[in-house]
C-alpha cells in the first residue's frame, strides 16, 4: 500500500508554523499599506487624454488599486469619449491584478453586454475564465504554495466553463491555446479533487462511497493523472465490500494500463494494508501493544513528489 504523506519531525513542524507566521505578517503589512485612501492624482479640470495618461501610469506602475480608481473616474467623466471603451477593457484588468476578481467579472460582463461585436470582446470572455481561475488565490499564494486539489473547486468549474464559452464562440480567439491548456489543467484538478474526497471517505469508513468517487474518476475524467488512482481506490474499495469480481476486474485494468502504479507489487497484484479484517497491523504495532507504526487508512494520490 502506497502512503505519500510521512508525518514531519517536530522541528520541521516547527520551522513551517514559523513561515506562515512571517507570510501573515508581512501579508498584514502589505494590505495595510495598500488598504488606504489614497485617490488618483488627477486635477479636477484635466482634460480624457491627460486622465487617460495617469491611468496608464499606474498601470505601468503596478499600483492597481488607483489604475482601478482612475479609469473608473475617466469613464464617469467622459463616457462617450475615445478612451472609453479601452478604458472598460482595462479596467478588467486593473482589478484582475488588484485581486479584485468579482469586480473583474463583472466589469466583462458589463463589456460584454455593452459591445458584443468589439473586435476583441473576445477578451473580456477570456479574463472571466482567467478570473475564476484564479479566485482563489491573493496574496499568500506568492508565498505559501496550497494544494488547490484540496480546496472549494466551485471557482475551477465555473472557469472551466467559462473558457468553454471563450472556445465555442471564438475558436480562432488569440487566447485560445491559452484557455484550453488551463482547461486541461482544471480537468485534471477536478480528478484529483475526487481523488482527495474518496481518501477522505476511506478515513471516515464510508467505502461504497469512496469506490463510487474513484469509478466517477475514470468514467469521467479520462486521460487524466488521477485515473491509476482512481481504479486503485475502485479497487481497494470493492476489497473492503467483499465485492471481489469488481475488485479484481479493477485491479486487473490497473495492472494492464498502470503496471507500475505503487499499489501494485511486482506481479501485478493489488498490496493494501487494509482488507475485510481490518487494518494490517505491524510486528512493531502488534509488539508494541499499538503505541508504535500505526496502520493508517488506504490513502490515494500517486502525483510526483514536489
Amino acid at each position: 500500500m502506497h502512503r505519500q504523506h510521512i508525518s514531519m519531525p517536530a522541528q520541521q513542524q516547527l520551522v513551517n508554523a514559523l513561515k506562515y507566521i512571517l507570510v501573515l505578517i508581512l501579508s498584514l503589512f502589505l494590505y495595510g499599506c495598500s488598504g488606504n485612501d489614497e485617490q488618483p492624482d488627477i486635477a479636477a479640470d484635466a482634460g480624457e487624454q491627460q486622465m487617460y495618461e495617469e491611468a496608464q501610469r499606474y498601470l505601468r506602475g503596478e499600483n492597481f488599486d488607483l489604475a482601478v480608481r482612475s479609469l473608473q473616474l475617466l469613464e464617469s467623466r467622459y463616457p462617450f469619449g475615445k478612451y472609453a471603451e479601452q478604458a472598460q477593457l482595462e479596467l478588467i484588468y486593473a482589478h484582475y491584478q488588484a485581486y479584485e476578481h468579482e469586480a473583474a467579472v463583472e466589469a466583462a460582463d458589463r463589456f460584454i453586454r455593452l459591445h458584443p461585436q468589439h473586435p476583441i470582446v473576445d477578451y473580456a470572455y477570456y479574463m472571466k475564465g482567467l478570473a475564476a481561475y484564479t479566485a482563489n488565490e491573493d496574496v499568500f499564494q506568492r508565498f505559501v504554495p496550497t494544494d488547490h486539489t484540496k480546496r472549494d473547486t466551485s471557482h475551477a468549474k465555473e472557469a472551466f466553463a467559462e473558457f468553454a464559452q471563450l472556445l465555442s464562440r471564438y475558436p480562432d480567439s488569440p487566447y485560445a491555446a491559452d484557455a484550453r491548456a488551463r482547461m486541461v489543467s482544471l480537468r485534471n484538478l477536478l480528478a484529483r479533487h475526487e481523488i482527495n474526497v474518496a481518501n477522505y471517505y476511506f478515513r471516515r469508513g464510508a467505502y461504497l462511497a469512496a469506490a463510487n468517487r474513484g469509478r466517477y474518476v475514470v468514467e469521467n475524467f479520462q486521460r487524466t493523472p488521477a485515473v491509476a488512482d482512481g481504479l486503485a481506490v475502485m479497487a481497494q474499495g470493492y476489497i473492503l465490500l467483499g465485492m471481489d469480481d469488481l475488485a479484481r476486474d479493477s485491479i486487473n485494468t490497473l495492472a494492464v494500463n498502470y503496471p507500475e502504479h505503487p499499489s501494485l507489487d511486482e506481479n501485478g497484484e493489488f498490496v493494501s494494508v487494509y482488507t475485510l479484517d481490518g487494518l494490517q497491523r505491524s510486528w512493531i504495532n502488534k509488539a508494541s501493544f499499538g503505541l508504535f507504526d500505526p496502520p493508517q487508512p488506504p490513502q490515494f494520490d500517486n502525483r510526483p513528489a514536489l
